[in-house]
């Protein structure tokens, strides 16, 4: 019997999961306080004209966030996330103070570099956490937690330091709120957050998920599923960035008022956050393929309209729906990367995924601030709107399905067939007190040597015990490698006898 504390589970961990989550809204309120502020500030204080030069920040935030989600997941297992997710809010300390007495651009692009390092320590610290705590059942609605958390913090501090700045100025006060949160971050999580090391390994004893070889490659590109993840998540955030950018001027040569601009600034985000609430116990529960293909093309229409609408009524509109489809995705991304990497890769995959999620950032400001300085906002917006629905288009060409399990009645039906195989993949004891007559026997760590001289025509169904466990993890495992028609064994060889 597992110490108590090894146990996994949300029930088990709630406490350490609760904290997590607050901790993570004091992540998510450090991006907010400048949010709406930083844009206008670029323009109204600095006199800057040039969409490339007044994005630089968000270049700057994009990149050093790229790199620290990276090093967050490369050093995790070395150090512990506890040292990690302390470095972050010891870096988030200076970035107050920065902006309100910044006298040069420069010194706001040094300052986005320090957010920038402390988000990616920060906030991958979190989700790596909350992950080793709750294993897999509740995966995706520990992700929607988690970034409920962090989204909700950065629409409400939008709107609160839009409020301030229309009514005491762009600086100093806004900022002063980032001083409040960078100190009560960074001693809740001194005093009261502890790491996770011990559930990773609990939870690893277990796993039947093969390792990758090449954990960066193959999440960056060549695994069907992490690659079709890493694509989708580098555009949800190019896009971001440009909204982040461009949105606030767009807003501003329509006309709006500072509050008005804070207010559906504000809404992207406060969708995206209490959207997650629900998004992530649904990708526990459905197709998380569909999930993710739904949320990306919305995302892509809600910015083709912008340029369209004219009214405050329809920029609300369309800033509700692309906080909807960003919630369908955010979450479900990370449970997809978790599901299909083993507990002790699942750092430095999460890691890889957030690196090139987050250099969408510094990818959308800098190609959206050229397309606007040469074509006009409206062409970068609707450049960017093409392009996120193209990688929906891409996640539904290349992502395998996400299947049910196969009832006995219908696997009986099939055996009549050709081209059927049937795979237990349990070890060769458990598959010797009783299997399917038609199994052959490959347990699961070698299921990946054996598969690759089958033909991808084959119909494969897997079996373990019960079914649910490594007969799922099997077949998911082959669908990653193309087996398109692979399904498993509900109830198992006990529930076929």
């Amino acid at each position: 019997m597992k110490p108590k504390s090894t146990t996994l589970g949300l029930s088990a961990n709630w406490k350490q999961f609760t904290l997590l989550v607050i901790v993570n809204a004091f992540v998510g309120g450090m991006v907010g306080i400048e949010r709406t502020v930083l844009p206008m500030l670029a323009e109204l204080e600095f006199g800057i004209a040039s969409h490339v030069a007044a994005m630089s920040f968000i270049m700057a935030f994009g990149v050093s966030k790229a790199t620290a989600n990276y090093a967050t997941g490369r050093l995790a297992a070395r150090f512990g996330r506890k040292a990690l997710l302390v470095t972050g809010w010891s870096l988030a300390l200076p970035v107050p103070f920065m902006l309100i007495y910044a006298n040069d651009w420069s010194w706001i692009v040094a300052s986005n570099i320090l957010l920038g390092i402390h988000q990616g320590f920060a906030w991958s610290s979190t989700v790596v956490m909350k992950m080793d705590l709750v294993g897999e059942k509740d995966r995706g609605l520990a992700m929607g937690l988690n970034e409920f958390a962090g989204y909700i913090a950065v629409g409400l501090m939008a709107f609160l330091t839009g409020y301030l700045a229309a009514h005491y100025g762009p600086r100093p006060v806004p900022f002063q709120v980032g001083i409040a949160i960078a100190v009560t971050g960074l001693l809740l999580t001194l005093l009261w957050v502890k790491d996770t090391a011990h559930h990773v390994a609990a939870e690893g004893a277990t796993s039947a998920i093969p390792k990758l070889k090449h954990v960066f490659v193959e999440t960056s590109l060549t695994h069907r599923t992490l690659g079709s993840i890493t694509q989708a998540g580098l555009v949800n955030n190019l896009n971001d960035g440009m909204l982040w950018g461009l949105l606030p001027v767009l807003l501003l040569n329509e006309g709006l008022g500072q509050e008005r601009i804070g207010l559906i600034a504000a809404v992207y985000p406060a969708v995206w956050g209490i959207g997650q609430l629900f998004t992530g116990k649904l990708a526990d529960h459905v197709n998380r393929r569909s999930l993710l293909i739904i949320g990306m093309v919305l995302q892509g229409l809600a910015i083709l309209g912008l340029p369209l609408a004219h009214a405050q009524g329809a920029y609300i509109a369309l800033s509700a729906a692309l906080g909807l489809g960003t919630a369908l995705v955010y979450p479900t991304f990370l449970a997809v990367i978790a599901a299909h990497t083993h507990p002790q890769q699942r750092s430095e995959a999460v890691g890889v995924f957030r690196l090139w999620r987050d250099l969408g950032y510094a990818i959308g400001a800098l190609l959206t601030g050229l397309i606007a300085d040469r074509f006009g906002i409206t062409t970068s917006i609707t450049a960017i709107g093409a392009v996120t629905v193209m990688s929906g288009v891409v996640l539904w060409l290349r992502m395998p399905s996400e299947r049910k399990c196969l009832e006995p009645e219908d696997l009986k039906t099939m055996l009549i067939r050709p081209g059927v195989r049937v795979v237990d993949v349990r070890s060769p004891e458990e598959f010797e007190t009783g299997h399917l007559p038609q199994a052959i026997n490959i347990p699961i760590a070698e299921l990946l040597e054996r598969a690759r001289t089958w033909s991808r025509r084959e119909r494969i169904i897997t079996v373990c015990a019960k079914g649910g466990g490594r007969s799922a993890q099997a077949a998911q495992v082959l669908r990653d490698m193309g087996f398109g028609r692979t399904w498993w064994l509900c109830g198992g060889a006990l529930g076929w006898r």
